[in-house]
């Protein structure tokens, strides 16, 4: 036997222009509707970990690594917690970098294949830089030769280090990378630090030059470039580049005094890294001024004293626990 049973319409109270309202909706919840970025950071730790209470599921969306229990979301991982707008996920630490078209990436050559070189870049696969896709001799944008593909060794070889940016994603996933630009290319004069990709934030540029004559360029796939500074007129200048130069595998000198404000600022990365701060232009040269100040030796800032002091240098150390 088939039987009907109406269900009583939901009062009208509890939805206002279409959007329905939750009926335990209270004044605080509604007010934490209506709570900024910055507040939302203030009143929260940017660290979370597996079973945290993040906020109220009333008032906010879970996202990627959380879930809902008794009205709360979770965090289900340990990482970062993110907003957008009102969707709250959480970024874990230790994880592979999941990349996006626009992103800048420090890589190394793996392999070099017809037409074509594999990149690790930290990822979940190897990324493909086409010979299509960088700067030939000539800066001029040609179709690529037979002979351009038999000097590609002269470009780029296994074990050199680059700056590209994602262009565009294979069917299988694989990223497909581009130096058609001069600010992109192979890396020399300089030294090589892994963090977790968690702790790269996405600045409006990722080529910082710090004032002791050190840039940075922070690869948001967990591969950060500290090298001595380069003028900016050096690298402009598309038309006729110098390809010796661009593509060269030989440093240049360097001074002692460059030597150590290169290995100061990747021991303050380390420290921060390890402590699972985020990694800003504001933090790092906060950081790096305080242990200019100090005067002491740039294996020190390794000691446990002195990083609890790089940690707490920054104006908003009140988030991290050391």
């Amino acid at each position: 036997m088939i039987t009907f049973s109406s269900f009583p319409a939901p009062p009208q109270d509890n939805y206002t222009f279409g959007v329905q309202q939750s009926p335990g909706l209270d004044n605080d919840v509604e007010m934490d509707l209506n709570l900024d970025d910055d507040e939302f950071e203030s009143s929260g730790r940017r660290l979370t970990y597996p079973g945290e209470a993040i906020t109220s599921s009333q008032a906010f969306m879970r996202g990627h690594g959380t879930y809902v229990d008794h009205e709360e979301v979770i965090a289900s991982v340990s990482g970062t917690v993110e907003r957008v707008n009102k969707l709250i996920s959480v970024r874990a630490i230790r994880t592979r970098y999941n990349p996006e078209v626009g992103d800048l990436i420090v890589g190394r050559i793996t392999e070099v294949q017809p037409r074509r070189w594999k990149v690790d870049a930290n990822s979940r696969q190897d990324a493909v830089l086409m010979l299509s896709s960088v700067n030939l001799p000539g800066g001029v944008q040609r179709r690529k030769l037979e002979s351009d593909e038999l000097q590609m060794r002269t470009f780029f070889e296994e074990g050199d280090l680059l700056v590209a940016e994602v262009q565009a994603f294979f069917a299988d996933g694989a990223m497909s990378l581009h130096t058609r630009s001069l600010k992109y290319g192979k890396l020399r004069n300089g030294q090589l630090v892994t963090v977790p990709p968690a702790l790269i934030r996405r600045l409006k540029s990722h080529f910082l030059t710090l004032p002791c004559g050190v840039d940075l360029i922070l690869g948001l796939n967990g591969y950060i470039w500290i090298s001595k500074h380069v003028k900016q007129s050096e690298q402009e200048g598309e038309e006729g580049f110098d390809a010796e130069a661009v593509y060269s595998n030989r440093n240049d000198e360097i001074d002692d005094a460059t030597r150590s404000a290169v290995s100061r600022v990747s021991n303050i990365i380390r420290v921060l890294a390890t402590h699972f701060v985020p990694l800003t232009d504001s933090i790092l040269l906060n950081a790096y001024e305080w242990a200019v100040e100090q005067e002491g030796d740039v294996k020190d800032l390794l000691q446990e004293d002195i990083v609890r002091c790089v940690l707490l240098c920054n104006n908003d150390n009140s988030v991290y626990e050391v």
